[in-house]
């Protein structure tokens, strides 16, 4: 199996980073992070250390001044977990889970997973079922169908469900090899502009404004990742979506938060103005949905020249499920994540990664690529689409390999984790959260703004923090 420094080597040159800059990373601690027969550390270690590593190299480009970048695999590992760790005024977060999501079995003797946690997601598998929304109706009802079966209707009705798979009948589908076909981190040349000069300021980001369009976790922990560096992070939330306040507070570390509903034209008008002077343009819609609106990646770069536009899918942008929502423990369960880790564990039915893992490496990946972006901006002009997906992340884990022993790792609890938190307060009352886990020599990485919820400030850049 390669190393953790071997992999982020991979990574980084393989989207042109200069193989020199590698000397001044160094990475500590060692596998297995967390119970788990994958290498979830080295997963967590490397995505965290290559956006570190690119924020360092838009130092030295702004500043001439190289800097050593530090993360600790264990540190990782819980930034990776960070919502679980939160406290806000001592208290812990609440339930992670509506009463219905979850595993089930079906009538063939399958396993499927529901996410339910937005009320219109619940409704459309209830409306399938035909049942109530509860755990002893979903499963009765879940008996007369079969497992795939159910997960094509329920994605038909507008539900988010999986059916679990193993890895090789994952591997046989459509999907899986489209997604094979796929780069981990795409970037793409998609319009023309001269380069843009670095803003002034003190940090690798500072004068930088991103857009962060994005929900729940992947997209957000790119956006507060930016945010470490320096970012100017506007979060563009609609009044009429549902969210989770819980993660809300924990990814809202360091963004502006305003208002736009994109389903009428003053709020398409108000992201419109806010385009013209971004940088960074992170959005977590589906496929084609953003387009509808007129804010594809063509439609961004005739606004804003020089743009780079960043785009988290579920399950990548070509084959026949690139239109399908999806969250991390979903892609999980669809593509042999559950069912190995199971069988690992010796236990009946799925058995989930210790971390959302899928989704806090995109995200620090998204972060990493948005990065690596505005650096080819600077130096070569051009708007530029940055592309992920949570299932390429997933292939790039499976592909490290497994820990034979990982299982019996211990857990890391709540109260192990005081060195790697930190004390601030914040628009929901006071917090205790997980620092960011890559440590820069020169420029320190943290949140100069608090977590406010959402539609808090205006949607006009340069207004009060």
């Amino acid at each position: 199996m390669q190393t953790p420094r071997a992999i982020l080597a991979e990574l980084w040159t393989d989207l042109g980073g200069d193989r020199t800059a590698l000397e001044r990373v160094t990475l500590t601690g060692a596998e297995p992070a967390l119970p788990s027969s994958f290498r979830t550390g080295a997963a967590a270690q490397v995505s965290i250390a290559a956006a570190g590593l690119a924020a360092a190299e838009i130092w030295r480009a702004r500043s001439g001044q190289a800097q050593t970048v530090s993360v600790d695999m264990r540190h990782a590992v819980v930034e990776c977990r960070s919502e679980r760790y939160l406290r806000c005024d001592g208290h812990p977060p609440p339930p992670a889970w509506d009463a219905i999501a979850g595993v089930y079995k079906t009538g063939d003797g399958r396993f499927v997973r529901l996410h339910t946690n937005f009320p219109h997601h619940r409704d459309a598998v209830c409306q399938v079922l035909s049942c109530t929304a509860e755990r002893e109706a979903v499963q009765a009802a879940l008996m007369q169908w079969k497992g795939e079966a159910f997960e094509t209707a329920a994605y038909a009705a507008g539900g988010v469900v999986a059916l679990m798979r193993s890895h090789d009948e994952w591997m046989a589908l459509p999907q899986a090899k489209a997604i094979a076909g796929l780069p981990l981190i795409e970037i793409t040349k998609i319009g023309d502009a001269a380069p843009r000069p670095w803003p002034a300021g003190e940090r690798p980001l500072e004068g930088l404004r991103v857009l962060d369009l994005s929900r729940v976790i992947a997209g957000p922990v790119a956006g507060r990742t930016l945010a470490a560096h320096g970012a100017d992070v506007m979060l563009v939330s609609s009044p009429n979506l549902p969210a989770i306040p819980w993660l809300t507070i924990d990814t809202g570390r360091g963004k502006r938060s305003c208002f736009a509903d994109l389903d009428t034209g003053q709020g398409r008008e108000t992201l419109r103005d806010l385009l013209t002077s971004a940088d960074i343009f992170s959005q977590g819609y589906r496929p084609q949905s953003l387009a509808a609106r007129g804010f594809a990646p063509a439609d961004a770069a005739r606004i804003s020249p020089g743009i780079v536009y960043v785009s988290l899918s579920a399950y990548g942008r070509s084959g026949d499920w690139a239109q399908r929502r999806g969250f991390d423990s979903l892609v999980q369960c669809a593509t042999g994540f559950n069912d190995a880790e199971g069988k690992a564990a010796g236990v009946e039915g799925p058995k989930e990664l210790p971390a959302q893992m899928l989704d806090h490496a995109t995200g620090y990946l998204m972060a990493f690529g948005a990065m690596m972006g505005r650096l080819r901006q600077a130096s070569e002009g051009g708007s530029w689409h940055v592309q992920v997906s949570l299932a390429r992340t997933g292939k790039w884990l499976w592909d490290m390999g497994r820990l034979e022993n990982g299982l019996k790792a211990p857990d890391i609890p709540g109260d192990a984790v005081a060195s790697c938190v930190e004390d601030m307060p914040s628009g929901f009352g006071a917090l205790s959260a997980v620092r960011h886990a890559a440590v820069l020599g020169g420029t320190l990485a943290t949140w100069a703004r608090p977590a406010v919820p959402l539609g808090t400030n205006p949607p006009v850049w340069g207004s009060a923090p």
